[in-house]
């Protein structure tokens, strides 16, 4: 049994026993959503995630695509892989590097 996390996201089919799961632990989200691309699994237990953002130049008048790298934490309730699309949302932080947590696994972006 998932409780209420606060946000709209199908809550995971598989149950866990992991204390930094926002599903079935006891991490609360807060603060941002986000959605990007897996790039790296490696990390045990971590996801590194890909976002893609345009911003904008003054001096051109103009957009600029930019990307950033967001490490966040994988409870093993969810799978992904590399190529997935995920949400991820902001957390307290779990390590030096991760304070996201994945919240919701689309299938290949």
């Amino acid at each position: 049994m998932s409780k209420n996390i606060g946000i709209p996201v199908p809550p995971p089919r598989r149950s866990c026993d992991d204390p930094n799961c926002p599903f079935h632990g006891n991490l609360r989200v807060r603060g941002k959503l986000l959605k990007g691309v897996v790039v790296s699994t490696k990390p045990e237990k971590t996801v590194v995630v890909e976002r893609e953002y345009y911003h904008y130049v003054p001096k051109y008048k103009r957009y600029e695509r930019r990307r950033s790298k967001i490490h966040a934490h994988l409870p093993p309730c969810l799978d992904a892989k590399e190529g997935d699309e995920v949400t991820i949302a902001e957390c307290r932080p779990i390590s030096k590097t991760v304070a996201f947590v994945v919240v919701e696994v689309k299938r290949n972006a």
